[in-house]
């Protein structure tokens, strides 16, 4: 086997807490793994987010979750189709006896991979980016004077608290909040991102813009992240494997999952789509010619998913979607772990600085026309504008209600979180509608930051508690929560 290519050295079952050495059976320990996360309410959650419908009733619609139980689907297959592609040279990685465990490494990075988005998707992270972005340099200085604080660390917190980002969210749940335990080679794969919150982001052109275009993670986190990369033998700066399929694995799902939904909601029709397809695709690649692992052109394959709609009877759109689906997952499947092997080198190091479907090809064309003909019909359709409308102004609002405890001074917050300060009685009832695990992690974060800059974290903690609190609730929770505090 290549010395510098081998899995094995990748995946290790050692999880926070163990000591380094001991004899730990791989699926054993990522079977745990499976089991903390299918049973985590950070899981839960997700039935209740937005995909692209925010306070959707119409089940058949998706949520976060069944997004990302598809999403888990997809990363199996391209699993399994790298093994098949592989055949007997998987033991020239060190690929051999590890597909049960990548395997399961992969779906549940799959399915976690959203836990961190707020209500309201990327719309919501955008409205508590805003919100901080507009009010924290005011609320820093009235918490923390500036001559009690090194500026530099003042700086990296403000930078960092304004950057929520779903990614880095995810890996805070896992760790600082839901306290999940997992083993550090199942967390690694949520790292889909590599650059703390507060460090800006590379210009297009340089190394690692892509690996770097967004943040990976918190200042809070960047201790566990280093003994995560150290424990893991990862480079900083670097992916691990796992993410690279998961990411496949969400690009080939969600891409034809959104346009479904919207002929769920009458946004667009079946026959309007099938036309809007094949000249979207045009302005790629030529539609007729013939797809990599298939028989069909991107044409024929649209054509024949419409030939099957016009001959059912009952469930017409639901079998336009079935056939175009299979037609055009096998061949993505299939790309995905062709480069996956093309590029194993680097995706092995952690250095391939594109998704793995992200290049000149006919499979990444299809990708890029449902997502193209989504952003120009689907996100920006009156319906779908609207409730992002109102997510933003309910995001806002809970941020302007809760964020009056950010203008008090620590004693007083700490005052408020046991219950014991009686002359704020707006405040004191506002914390105890927080939920307690919440202010225990607060609590025993500062109780660790020392007493070096105290105030300072102190604060940033406090800033972390409400960013926590609006980004776990689900969409009704917020709605309602809202609806609550304005007296609607």
């Amino acid at each position: 086997m290549p010395a510098a290519v081998n899995f094995k050295q990748r995946i290790c079952a050692l999880r926070p807490g163990d000591q380094a050495g001991g004899d730990i059976d791989l699926l054993y320990a990522f079977e745990s793994d499976r089991g903390r996360i299918i049973n985590s309410a950070a899981i839960r959650r997700l039935q209740q987010r937005t995909q692209v419908f925010p306070l959707e009733r119409n089940a058949a619609v998706r949520s976060r979750l069944t997004h990302s139980m598809e999403v888990q689907q997809t990363g199996r297959f391209i699993v399994r189709t790298l093994y098949a592609q592989l055949g007997e040279r998987a033991a020239d990685y060190g690929l051999d006896g590890l597909q049960g465990a990548l395997e399961s490494l992969v779906e549940m990075t799959c399915l976690m991979h959203d836990i961190g988005n707020p209500p309201f998707g990327h719309f919501g992270e955008f409205a508590i980016g805003e919100w901080f972005e507009r009010a924290l340099d005011g609320l820093f200085a009235i918490a923390v004077p500036q001559h009690v604080a090194d500026p530099e660390l003042q700086a990296r917190m403000r930078a960092d608290l304004r950057n929520f980002e779903g990614n880095a969210q995810a890996v805070r749940l896992v760790v600082s909040l839901q306290r999940l335990r997992l083993t550090y080679t199942q967390t690694a794969g949520l790292l889909k991102y590599l650059r703390p919150a507060y460090q800006p982001r590379p210009g297009k052109g340089t190394a690692g813009a892509y690996l770097n275009k967004k943040p990976g993670f918190y200042l809070c986190e960047e201790g566990f992240v280093a003994e995560l990369q150290q424990v893991l033998g990862q480079a900083p700066g670097t992916r691990h494997p796992v993410a690279y399929i998961m990411e496949a694995a969400d690009d080939i799902s969600y891409c034809l999952a959104d346009i479904e939904d919207s002929v769920e909601k009458g946004i667009l029709s079946v026959t309007e789509l099938a036309p809007l397809l094949v000249s979207t695709f045009a302005k790629l690649q030529s539609p007729d010619t013939p797809i990599p692992g298939s028989p069909q052109s991107f044409r024929g394959l649209v054509e024949q998913a419409l030939q099957r709609y016009d001959q059912e009877e009952i469930n017409k759109a639901g079998e336009f979607f079935v056939k175009l689906r299979v037609s055009m997952i096998h061949p993505l499947v299939q790309h995905a772990a062709r480069q996956f092997i093309d590029n194993i080198e680097a995706v092995h190091a952690g250095t391939l600085d594109r998704a793995l479907i992200e290049d000149d090809s006919l499979p990444h064309a299809i990708v890029q026309t449902f997502k193209d003909v989504a952003m120009a019909r689907v996100f920006c359709h009156r319906e779908v504008e609207t409730l992002q409308l109102q997510g933003h102004r309910i995001i806002q609002g809970l941020l302007d209600s809760y964020g009056a405890l950010l203008r008090v001074d620590a004693q007083t917050f700490t005052e408020l979180t046991e219950g014991n300060c009686r002359r704020e009685a707006y405040l004191q009832m506002l914390v105890r509608r927080l939920p307690s695990q919440l202010i225990k992690a607060y609590r025993q974060a500062v109780r660790e930051c020392g007493e070096a800059d105290r105030a300072a974290w102190e604060f940033y903690h406090r800033c972390r508690l409400v960013q926590d609190f609006i980004s776990g609730m689900t969409d009704q929770h917020a709605h309602d929560e809202y609806r609550t505090l304005f007296a609607l």
